[in-house]
């Protein structure tokens, strides 16, 4: 019978201590942050968001291109005589860069002038004719068939005189044309000829080409896709194109070129196979750095955005269907989470396209300590920590 009081007695006791915890469990949970067994605040660092301008830019692949090039052919058939330039120089306009064996045009060349001096003499006694025959026709002398025949002379006279100018002109520029000359300046190639090779008058071989290599072309191209969402853009009022943005062009290395660009035209017409036209940039180059043929990156302004809002990379979190989002310090001071759109980044930031408002508190760092309602204790990224309080 004592054994069977104790045993109810203990676990009457062990229900009453059950019902206590229960009770003190339910105290603590309810109690306040400042209270004894509260849930503590965890130091995490935020970003407040502000609305600035943002320059949009698009990376877009290219080739580099000559600014000019001219191909140097003869214009006159005859053997290379000399070759007056170095290859792979910096060539002037109207430098000669070849001699072509001239014997046979600079007869001609003197034929021609023989024979408007002998025009020109022709014409001096048609004149001395012309004029005797208009005294003489006065006094009868001479009959007026015979005046008219005389001022006939005098104009055939003037006309063989501007024929033979005309082949001594003729004359004079194949003579010319003996020694080729540089049609523009720039750097030239190696030659395909040497001394004595034949040449002909049009040949489809060039003898060397010239390239004008400062300033330079890069050829770009983008997708007429991306073409459609600017204009939304712009048309929204979202983004605002402001003047001509300059253009960086990146180098294979990764490095920039020195010179920035403009955007010399855009063309109107897309490429069926490739969905992209066509964007051609100018670039100074100086130091001959772009050479032609070049694969290149260029940075093109595409507008500024003049609200935009920029998120470290480090607060955009996203799940395995890829959506975004962020982790913010709400008004009473807990951690919300809210879904955002981004789509580009500005540098080592994203772009915000929605789900963010300026104010908002985008946590950056204590993101692995934190769950969703967690009261935290915030401090802008940047500030310096609070200094702890002085021992007493």
């Amino acid at each position: 019978m004592y054994l069977h009081d104790a045993s109810r007695h203990a676990v009457l006791l062990t229900l009453i201590w059950l019902l206590c915890t229960q009770a003190g469990c339910s105290r603590d949970q309810g109690a306040g942050p400042g209270a004894p067994g509260a849930m503590p605040e965890m130091p995490v660092t935020v970003v407040t968001l502000t609305a600035q301008p943002v320059a949009l830019t698009r990376e877009l692949p290219g080739r580099t291109a000559a600014y000019r090039v001219a191909e140097v052919r003869p214009q006159v058939s005859g053997v290379v005589k000399q070759r007056l330039f170095a290859e792979g120089a910096l060539v002037s306009a109207g430098q000669p860069l070849y001699q072509i064996d001239d014997a046979t045009y600079r007869a001609d060349h003197g034929m021609a002038k023989a024979a408007l001096a002998r025009a020109e003499a022709g014409l001096e006694a048609a004149r001395l004719r012309a004029n005797r025959s208009a005294n003489l026709v006065k006094s009868g002398v001479v009959s007026a068939q015979d005046n008219d025949n005389a001022v006939a002379a005098l104009r055939e006279a003037q006309a063989d005189v501007a024929s033979a100018r005309a082949s001594l002109d003729a004359a004079t520029v194949k003579l010319g044309y003996a020694r080729i000359q540089a049609p523009i300046a720039g750097r030239i190639g190696k030659s395909s000829v040497t001394e004595g090779a034949l040449v002909t008058a049009d040949q489809d071989a060039p003898l060397a080409t010239i390239q004008d290599l400062d300033p330079m072309y890069v050829d770009v191209t983008q997708s007429s896709a991306e073409l459609l969402q600017l204009r939304k853009e712009l048309a929204s009022g979202s983004l605002e194109q402001r003047g001509s943005a300059p253009v960086t062009i990146v180098l294979e290395d990764g490095s920039h070129h020195q010179q920035t660009g403009t955007l010399a035209f855009s063309d109107v017409t897309v490429e069926p196979t490739t969905g992209s036209f066509l964007l051609r940039v100018e670039v100074p180059n100086p130091g001959n750095e772009l050479l032609p043929g070049m694969f290149v990156r260029a940075l093109v302004g595409s507008g500024v955005r003049p609200q935009g809002l920029l998120v470290p990379q480090q607060g955009i979190a996203r799940d395995p269907q890829g959506n975004a989002s962020a982790m913010i310090v709400g008004a009473d001071g807990k951690v919300e989470v809210r879904p955002v759109q981004v789509s580009r980044t500005v540098g080592d930031k994203w772009l915000v396209d929605g789900g963010l408002a300026p104010g908002d508190r985008v946590i950056v760092e204590g993101l692995q300590k934190v769950q969703p309602g967690m009261p935290v204790q915030a401090t802008e990224a940047g500030a310096s920590p609070a200094a702890p309080p002085a021992p007493k």
